[in-house]
């Protein structure tokens, strides 16, 4: 299992991670330029606003994971949020994401939270395998949409 800590405590991988969350979001943040993303997101990692836990393998980045404020336009109800989960594709299949989720759910847990959200395009299986229960479906950014919830 690689190594993973949480990047405001070594800041050396934060704008790939950033690069690649935009890449692979890109339409939630078709508002927002690469380098505006890249900036919020460094500043996330000591605002509380996207702490992130990341995972790193033989000095490669792999992964990473945000306990983020707030992660839905229009939700501003709900939170904290799961957001931000990602890993390389040659990484895939090694339990990454899911030590990276159980990262993220225990700080949130050691903060006192008792509830986290996310939303998915299209891993709501994945999430629901892991205790994610669906709240509900919507449509955003021209496409369905799940809105989870894990108690922890």
């Amino acid at each position: 299992m690689p190594y993973m800590y949480w990047l405001q405590d070594n800041m050396a991988y934060c704008n790939t991670m950033a690069s690649w969350l935009y890449e692979q979001f890109h339409y939630e943040y078709s508002e927002q330029t690469l380098s505006d993303w890249q900036a919020e997101f460094a500043a996330g990692q000591t605002n509380s606003d996207w702490p992130s836990l990341v995972a790193v393998g033989d000095g490669q980045l792999l992964g990473g994971a945000a306990l983020a404020k707030a992660d839905l336009a229009g939700r501003e109800d709900l939170g904290p949020w799961l957001a931000c989960v990602f890993v390389t594709p040659q990484a895939r299949g090694q339990g990454i994401a899911e030590a990276l989720v159980e990262g993220v759910c225990e700080r949130a847990r050691r903060e006192g939270v008792g509830r986290l959200y996310l939303h998915t395009q299209d891993r709501a299986d994945y999430y629901a395998k892991r205790g994610w229960q669906l709240v509900e479906r919507f449509e955003r950014w021209d496409k369905p949409q799940s809105l989870m919830a894990r108690d922890l």
